[in-house]
């Protein structure tokens, strides 16, 4: 089953976290180490989605700004169990 997950993405961040929530309609927010260069704030958002959500890499699939700091990602995985996860990380304080 696939669940629709809509992420800000902050780049250049001081350290990796995925939580709390921006925005309307709210979004996760990530934030990385790894610049917007090459695809490696890409490649470090799905890394830690899949450690703070316990799935694999390829369990998530960036279908819409691959080049944005908005995205949407579809996620492999129990749909019910996935909602739970977001709502958990967004309650979480935001980033600054």
């Amino acid at each position: 089953m696939s669940f629709l997950l809509e992420i800000r993405v902050r780049p250049n961040a001081s350290r990796n976290k995925v939580g709390g929530s921006v925005g309307e309609p709210p979004r996760l927010v990530v934030a990385v180490q790894a610049p917007a260069v090459d695809g490696k704030a890409n490649a470090a958002v799905i890394k830690e989605l899949a450690d703070a959500f316990n799935l694999r890499s390829r369990d998530f699939t960036i279908v819409f700004g691959e080049l944005g700091r908005d995205k949407r990602l579809l996620v492999e995985g129990d749909e019910e169990t996935l909602q739970e996860k977001v709502e958990e990380l967004m309650g979480e304080p935001k980033l600054l």
